[in-house]
């Protein structure tokens, strides 16, 4: 369980590295696009796509607590349940339903391994 747990922390920090680092090539693979050449669509991708998890998965690795392990799953778990609200009031797509998968795996693996 400690591997599945390091390698849970380690996939929230590489996607969290890529939307903070990287936030136009995210924006770019989620279909985003930025409004009358506004930062804060970037912005946002940094923070709450990017450096959140980047943070999520760095401390439940310095932590090592099933606690903090567990608040990556709530996170992805999170997601998948904002992403299931979006396929039913905005509409279905392929990539949604693929981000929904991952995310409810994650999530819901990383939760019953730790609590």
């Amino acid at each position: 369980m400690d591997l599945i747990n390091i390698l849970l922390a380690l996939l929230s920090i590489g996607f969290g590295a890529l939307g903070w680092l990287a936030p136009r090539y995210t924006m770019d693979k989620l279909d985003l696009a930025t409004k009358n050449d506004s930062t804060m669509g970037v912005s946002e991708v940094r923070a709450a796509s990017g450096a959140l998890f980047v943070g999520l998965g760095l401390g439940a690795l310095l932590t090592g607590l099933p606690g903090a392990y567990a608040a990556i799953g709530f996170a992805w778990g999170g997601g998948a349940v904002g992403r299931l609200t979006s396929i039913v009031l905005d509409g279905s797509s392929r990539s949604k339903w693929i981000f929904f998968a991952v995310e409810a795996v994650v999530g819901l693996l990383a939760i019953a391994i730790n609590l």
